[in-house]
């Protein structure tokens, strides 16, 4: 099957796709979910081929974020499971109104379309996509890169399993057939057949996604999150969120990527921030975090020197840029100019503070003591998430299924003209 092929199917599937009910939609999911789980074995040993063909060309934060084990695959139908339980954002009146002259006008939420999703090396996405599309009545075509293709394959022909299982068109979910690049241009040109593209990725998805896509984008952001640690912080909590926001998954986009420190604790916090960070996690046998630190900063601990590269950087990795700052005013101003206003966090126990941060930090999740890690989905109860757009226009933060939705009006009269 080609491509064009693929997507007049896709297109087909949709002009049907209401007549799915919630009913039926739910009894499906769950058909997909144990088509997962009894296909796990066939998904791991193609998920074995794509880390081994991937080792020495990705980071170890990169391969762990390929990587698929039992609990993992476990993991992504319990997702699948969640959004089952959630309700059904399809044809929910959002608004009635009657005018003077009697009409009765009613708006409600309808689907997107067909979803063309283009996505990098996580091969949750692949079943996250298509639950959450299918959920919401859309047809998602998937496109995955290709560190990640044997792995996407075997999810999406356990899912088309249990549509087929459950009586229901297996071409509401779709994987494109050619794993390389023209493949992704030829999805960013298929006006007509996609109604809208959502690129996840590193930053030159994203870029290439917006800059050549001719069908309408929803843009997901990198992650250049910021902690702030502000004068007033209690430090152990502090320490608690920067190793938990750096550390417990370096590879994902909400994990943070510099650390502002007030000056004015600067001399006694660095210290401890480096022996959590460094010495007590390599002493542990972790791997330690790499700082990269401003000149100010660099006077009180060891480290790296900064290079103004690396306060506009998304690691990915175990390292962490680090910058005093003279107060909140010099750290707003700095995720303003920095940021890609995705995640940003302060810590501190000034109310006064902390709304002030709230209010002038214009990013998609703003943290007052807790760690960015939790910008996510499932975090925020959406089940799973399409991605987190740091866009303002439709979709913003993470995306579940009310993002993947449009509207429509529905005006009834007893015959009224204009």
């Amino acid at each position: 099957m080609t491509v064009k092929e693929m997507l007049i199917s896709a297109k087909e599937c949709a002009a049907g796709a209401l007549r799915v009910d919630t009913a039926m939609k739910n009894r499906a999911i769950e058909f997909m979910a144990k088509k997962i789980e009894a296909a796990s074995e066939e998904i791991l040993a193609q998920n074995a081929l794509d880390l081994a063909d991937a080792k020495g060309r990705l980071s170890e934060s990169m391969l762990d974020r390929l990587k698929l084990d039992k609990s993992r695959v476990l993991s992504m139908t319990a997702g699948m499971r969640e959004v089952a339980k959630l309700p059904d954002p399809v044809g929910i009146a959002e608004s009635t109104a009657e005018r003077p002259n009697g009409i009765k006008i009613e708006k409600i939420t309808c689907p997107i379309g067909v979803l063309a999703v283009i996505y990098e090396s996580r091969p949750n996405v692949t079943s996250d996509a298509a639950v959450l599309c299918f959920k919401s009545s859309n047809v998602c075509v998937l496109k995955p890169g290709k560190d990640s293709y044997r792995t996407a394959k075997a999810i999406v022909a356990a899912m088309r399993a249990g549509l087929r299982e459950a009586g229901i068109d297996e071409n509401f979910i779709n994987l494109v057939p050619d794993p390389s690049r023209q493949a992704a241009e030829e999805l960013m040109k298929a006006n007509g057949f996609i109604d809208a593209l959502i690129p996840r990725g590193g930053a030159g998805l994203i870029r290439a996604c917006v800059q050549n896509s001719t069908v309408p984008c929803i843009e997901t952001g990198t992650g250049i999150c910021h902690v702030y640690v502000e004068k007033s912080a209690d430090f152990d909590m502090a320490l608690n969120i920067i190793e938990n926001a750096k550390t417990s998954r370096p590879s994902v986009c909400n994990a943070a990527e510099v650390c502002l420190v007030d000056r004015d604790i600067a001399k006694e916090f660095l210290p401890l921030l480096y022996d959590r960070l460094v010495s007590a996690r390599a002493a542990a046998g972790k791997t330690p975090v790499e700082l990269r630190l401003d000149g100010e900063a660099a006077k009180i601990i060891g480290g790296k020197s900064a290079s103004d590269s690396d306060f506009d950087t998304e690691f990915l990795d175990y390292i962490m840029a680090v910058k005093v700052v003279a107060g909140a005013d010099e750290a707003i101003a700095h995720i303003a100019a920095h940021s890609t206003h995705h995640s940003d966090a302060i810590v501190t126990k000034d109310k006064q503070t902390a709304d002030k941060f709230c209010i002038s930090v214009d990013s998609a999740a703003v943290y007052v003591n807790v760690s960015t890690r939790f910008t996510d989905g499932g975090e925020f109860g959406l089940g799973c998430e399409m991605g987190i757009s740091t866009q303002k226009l439709h979709a913003r933060g993470p995306m579940g299924l009310k993002e993947l939705t449009s509207y429509k009006y529905l005006i009834h009269g007893e015959g009224q003209i204009r």
